[in-house]
């Protein structure tokens, strides 16, 4: 288990923050929806990740859902009124077409299903309790996973199985998930946050310069020409290496100490 939280930096009704050392834990706090997401806390997560990002003193964010369920997905309510949960540049939930540039862990209980399993898509890692259910049912409702759900999933496992999941709009258990090596680590029940802290710890143990530029050359590099891969990894890798973190980490190692990072 982690050590008590530090003074969450900011919170509101529809999104909590608490800091625990280098990690920000970030709770969606619907459970009376289910975590549905409107608009308005779409704007709170997009501001989330925006202080994720821009602290210092942060290397790794764990994302979650209050009650017994991570997300359910789109406020279908706020939907037939008119209402989108998404921001211009950034998708539903301010998150799925721009996620973080820092490493982002979903801790999944109870469902994410349609938007909330595209949110858990957008994060980097899913710890999930056995319990958990993940899915794409917009199928059965006369919509399209257009939240990045099509785009991550084939990406995540088998073409196929993708398919099969995303036109049958079929529930998967977590154990499945699993299996599908879709998710990192599964825990019991009501363990997931608490594991995905103790992953978070193990990463913010390292230096946060080069845990950023990690995360992007592997999101990224998937993209890029064949012959243009070491060009790009190296103008995202170099200044990391000539950074005094790097000088630090040599430093620690040869001294047989701890490495001071200071994300410089």
């Amino acid at each position: 288990m982690s050590a008590a939280p530090d003074v969450a930096p900011v919170s509101s009704d529809l999104l909590l923050l608490e800091q625990h050392g280098a990690t920000l834990v970030i709770t969606i706090n619907r459970p009376e929806v289910k975590n549905a997401v409107n608009l308005a806390l779409a704007i709170e997560i997009a501001a989330a990740m925006d202080h994720l990002d821009s602290r210092p003193d942060l290397t790794v964010g764990v994302l979650t859902g209050a009650g017994s369920t991570f997300c359910a997905g789109m406020d279908l309510k706020a939907f037939l009124a008119g209402e989108r949960p998404s921001l211009p540049g950034r998708g539903f939930a301010g998150l799925v077409e721009q996620p973080p540039a820092k490493p982002l862990i979903a801790a999944v209980e109870g469902y994410a299903l349609a938007g909330g399993f595209e949110i858990a898509l957008a994060c980097d890692l899913v710890i999930a309790s056995r319990t958990a259910v993940f899915g794409l049912p917009e199928v059965k409702r006369s919509l399209v996973a257009a939240g990045g759900g099509l785009l991550r999933l084939p990406a995540r496992i088998p073409y196929h199985l993708a398919m099969e999941w995303a036109l049958t709009g079929r529930l998967v258990p977590a154990e499945e998930a699993h299996d599908a090596r879709l998710v990192s680590r599964i825990t019991e029940p009501g363990e997931a946050l608490a594991q995905a802290l103790e992953l978070a710890g193990t990463i913010a143990e390292n230096g946060p310069l080069a845990v950023r530029a990690t995360k992007q050359i592997l999101s990224s590099a998937r993209d890029w020409p064949s012959n243009e891969a070491f060009d790009r990894q190296r103008e995202i890798s170099e200044p990391v290496r000539s950074s005094a973190d790097a000088r630090e980490g040599a430093t620690a190692f040869r001294e047989r100490r701890t490495p001071v990072w200071r994300g410089r």
